[in-house]
């Protein structure tokens, strides 16, 4: 049942006070060292600061816990790829982030947990099931005015409802066909609204009034620059000013409630940059879209609130605007206030995503929650512009966006494999592919990568339809696209990218 309540307000809401209900594996892993190439990386300018000052950490303890979050990041994917349907979420322990802790629905997977340096911890549900059971949950208080938030936290293994109204929030969920087991309601008075009052961070301003929002990051779609920001700042067709107050942009698309995202195209007058304001007079430089993994420190950059930290601290939430409700969300306690909406969050280089909204303010602290980055690009069709150079022009059609595509014609029952030179090598990251196929075939497509001498599936896209979309990120290796006419014959157009 729910009928015990923790009252939290303000500050106290910290996912510290959530009894763990996980059984820890007895052993402790060993302490994962670093490559040597590591102790050689610094952390952008303004940025130890500002952790030491919103954490509340040495200088010390702030240069160990990105290090030790930039060595784990892989570490993580790994285990997650690894453990597939059994996997039940991961997070980052310690003033340094010198614990990664991993869950599992199956005690056998404990060995290979710990053996790459990582804490094992058995859980009840997976992530895939409490995903789920958000989404029920989510369902459930559509139209209710309590339980504004909700989110998994794979700390309790457990869906987590914040409400002002506890007692009816619960008889809510009581009602409707969930599993009540993996459900927590908590008193909160934390009440999210938008902070909605080409550099990231920068303001903006919208339609020719004093309404502004912030940058997030620069961005290509073609040939044409522009940047990505929060969708409540603007609908499509609204112009923009810059922060100097010249002519700057049109909203080319805007998504909000449900999702919380845009894009803005600019007039020459405006360079892509990429680099993210510090605060303090500098930039951080953006070297790619790597996710960062949970308990990770996070840094955002507002036009109203400059530059502050904190750690993520969930990575799927719900939360109700008046607007409505808008899903997917990442739950940070870094600081935001009007105005900051847009504006981007990074972890340590890599972009993380555009700030929605949040509760709370600079002085006395408050959550903050972003729309991740990545499923903006790929919704759009965008390219994110790093420090590793402008992409080279992308195709037209309906798969835009890619710095490399590929044109065929498939016949009934084919398969054939892009690129032509058989595979492409690739780093770890996230691997991005778009299928564009006329109405009325069914064409299919596969995303593969090598594993000793043979290939094997990593991603799929076989919706009953012409168009298909992929979204994966893998390990470095060698990987192929496989593109299969499941009914019809005719021409196609790929565009992927690779990190």
């Amino acid at each position: 049942m729910f009928r015990r309540h923790i009252a939290i307000t303000g500050r106290v809401l910290m996912i510290t006070v959530l009894a763990l209900t996980t059984a820890p594996v007895a052993a402790e892993p060993q302490t994962v060292g670093f490559p040597a190439a590591s102790a050689a990386w610094k952390p952008p300018p303004g940025m130890l600061a500002a952790l030491q000052r919103d954490l509340h950490i040495t200088v010390e303890q702030a240069q160990a816990r990105l290090l030790n979050e930039a060595r784990f990041a892989p570490v993580e994917a790994q285990l997650r790829r690894r453990l597939g349907d059994r996997f039940g979420g991961s997070w980052l322990m310690g003033s340094r982030s010198q614990i990664l802790v991993v869950d599992t629905t199956d005690p056998a997977d404990l060995p290979q947990i710990t053996a790459v340096g990582a804490r094992g911890e058995v859980v009840s549900r997976s992530l895939a099931r409490l995903d789920a059971t958000l989404e029920e949950v989510d369902a459930a208080l559509a139209t209710h005015p309590s339980g504004r938030v909700r989110y998994v936290d794979v700390r309790t293994n457990k869906v987590i409802v914040l409400s002002d109204a506890p007692s009816a929030t619960e008889d809510v969920i009581e009602t409707a066909d969930v599993d009540l087991v993996a459900v927590r309601v908590v008193s909160s008075v934390e009440k999210p609204r938008p902070l909605d009052d080409l550099l990231g961070g920068d303001a903006y301003y919208i339609g020719g009034t004093a309404n502004h929002c912030s940058i997030g990051f620069s961005v290509l779609r073609g040939t044409q620059s522009g940047f990505v920001s929060s969708g409540h700042c603007g609908v499509a067709g609204n112009t923009t000013i810059g922060v100097n107050r010249a002519d700057q942009g049109v909203f080319q698309a805007s998504n909000f409630p449900g999702s919380d995202f845009a894009w803005v195209s600019v007039n020459d007058g405006w360079t892509p940059r990429p680099s993210v304001k510090n605060g303090s007079g500098g930039t951080v430089s953006v070297v790619g879209s790597r996710v960062a993994v949970e308990g990770a420190s996070v840094c955002r950059s507002g036009s109203t609130t400059g530059w502050h930290c904190g750690t993520i601290l969930q990575r799927n939430a719900s939360v109700v605007y008046l607007q409505g409700n808008v899903s997917e969300l990442i739950r940070t306690n870094a600081c935001a206030e009007p105005g900051d909406s847009g504006g981007s969050f990074v972890s340590g280089e890599q972009a993380q995503g555009v700030a929605s909204g949040g509760s709370g303010d600079c002085t006395s602290g408050g959550f903050t929650y972003y729309q991740p980055v990545n499923e903006i690009l790929t919704t759009y069709g965008l390219s994110l512009v790093t420090t590793a150079g402008n992409p080279p022009q992308m195709s037209t059609g309906t798969c835009t966006g890619y710095p490399v595509t590929a044109a065929a014609t498939l016949n009934g029952g084919q398969a054939v494999y892009q690129p032509k030179s058989l595979y492409q090598s690739a780093v770890a990251g996230a691997h991005y592919g778009c299928l564009d196929a006329d109405d009325g075939v069914d064409f299919d497509l596969y995303l593969e990568k090598r594993v000793g001498s043979a290939w094997s599936t990593v991603a799929t896209s076989d919706s009953l339809g012409a168009d298909e979309k992929i979204s994966y990120t893998g390990p470095a290796g060698s990987y192929r696209y496989r593109v299969v006419s499941a009914s019809g014959s005719g021409p196609y157009i790929l565009g992927y990218k690779a990190p």
